[in-house]
This record gives structure tokens, C-alpha cells and sequence, in this order.
């Protein structure tokens, strides 16, 4: 499923009511989370419809697809802590059942196995959300990645660490992050991938067109049953 929408207001506010669909009819749901620019106005439709009485998190326990190697949950460049802000501490989710993967663990192939786990013993995930990178990567799963990955530490590609830079104003981007694999995305009941901008065109085009291959890891996403896609028209041009 490919939705178009013709300014990336439209598609935003789609994808948010695609959510908050999807949260009534399943308001116990294992809910998987994304981070990045792209997510930015998702959280602020989700928290003004929480607000507005249109949807809750209580019966939400969520995922965070990935996290930096080497700084605490506390530092305010970490997911932990951009989650916290943007949708977390206003919401009325249960923290406890709000996971982020511990990009600080002493042993973090430990740490990779255990948050594996954690998505089983939730009985899987119900709904990822998914943003796509320039070069095609989701979650921090960089060109090159296996198809059959699982939750592990990966070296960040310098297009990506460029591209969050904005987030680290006072400090270098970390070299390496810990991110569910393709195939712990792949094994979500749903996904939902939001791209806009003109700068995601090429990507988007590589994902729902060209062949699968790990040389753009969302192209994997043409094997998923239940993948749907959110477009403005600059990022569906082409």
C-alpha cells in the first residue's frame, strides 16, 4: 500500500491517523518507535491527539528500533531522552513498558540478545514505524546489511552521521549504535513507513521498485505482507 499525499502536512497527518487508528482497534498493542527528523511532527500529531481525547497509550507497550553506542540514556542527544520529550512524558504511557535499547551496556552484545528477547516475550511487535534513509537504511541497518540481521552494534555510515549531526550541536556523532536487525523489523505483524522530501525520492524509489537487495536495506520491506507507505508528493515523485 502506497499513499501519496501532495504536501508533507497532508502525509504526516495521515500517517498520525493511520496510527491512532490502529491504537483504537488495538489499544493493547506492541507498538514499534523510530526516531530521526522524519518523527518529529509524527509525536507532535500523536501527543495533540492523545490531548484531544482521541487516543491513549495506557495499553501501549513500546519498542524503540534503535539507540547510540556509548552515551547514557540521560545525555539529551540520546533516543532514550528525544523520546522521553517528544511523546513519552506526555502521554500517558507506562515508562516501564517503553523500551530503548541500552546503547551504553557494559556488554553490548548482551544488551543486543536481551532486547531481542524483550520483543519476544511481548509476543512480537504489533505496528513498527519505519523512516528511511538517503541511502536507503531503516533503522540503523546501513547498505550492506543482511536481510536475515537480528538486534546488534553497527558502524554508522558518514551520510548518516552527517545527516544527525543537527542533534549533536556540542559533540561528534557516535561511530556506532545498537538497531534491531531487517529481519526483527521484518518480523512485525505491520509496518508503517512515513518518507518526504525530495532528498528521500531516491531512496524511496530503490525501496518499492528496484530489486531486493541489502544495497537498500528498505527494500527488504517488499517481502512484508502488511507494508505500507506514506509519501509526500516529493519523496513519491518518480
Amino acid at each position: 500500500m502506497v499513499t501519496i499525499e501532495p504536501a508533507e502536512r497532508d502525509a504526516v497527518a495521515a500517517f498520525v491517523a493511520h496510527i491512532v487508528g490502529r491504537l483504537a482497534r488495538t489499544p493493547r498493542m506492541a507498538l514499534g518507535l523510530a526516531t530521526g527528523a522524519t518523527m518529529v511532527p509524527v509525536y507532535a500529531g500523536l501527543v495533540a491527539a492523545h490531548r484531544a481525547g482521541k487516543v491513549s497509550f495506557r495499553g501501549v507497550t513500546s519498542f524503540n528500533l534503535d539507540e547510540y553506542v556509548g552515551i547514557a540514556p540521560g545525555h539529551p542527544s540520546s533516543y532514550r531522552a528525544t523520546m522521553d520529550a517528544l511523546l513519552f512524558s506526555q502521554v500517558d504511557i507506562d515508562r516501564a513498558r517503553s523500551f530503548v535499547p541500552l546503547g551504553n551496556a557494559p556488554d553490548l552484545a548482551a544488551e543486543a540478545a536481551r532486547y531481542e528477547q524483550a520483543i519476544r516475550d511481548a509476543g512480537g511487535i504489533d505496528l513498527q514505524l519505519l523512516g528511511i534513509g538517503r541511502n536507503g537504511h531503516i533503522g540503523f541497518n546501513e547498505p550492506g546489511s543482511s536481510f536475515a540481521s537480528r538486534t546488534r552494534i553497527v558502524d554508522l555510515h558518514p551520510a548518516t552521521r552527517a545527516a544527525n549531526a543537527g542533534f549533536f550541536p556540542d559533540a561528534e556523532v557516535p561511530r556506532q549504535a545498537i538497531t534491531m536487525g531487517i529481519a526483527t523489523i521484518l518480523s512485525a505483524r505491520a509496518l508503517a513507513v512515513l518518507a518526504t522530501g525530495a532528498g528521500k525520492r531516491d531512496a524511496v524509489r530503490a525501496a518499492l521498485h528496484g530489486p531486493a537487495t541489502p544495497a537498500c536495506p528498505a527494500s527488504a520491506l517488499q517481502s512484508h505482507p502488511d507494508a505500507g507507505w506514506w509519501l509526500d508528493a516529493a519523496a513519491g515523485a518518480g
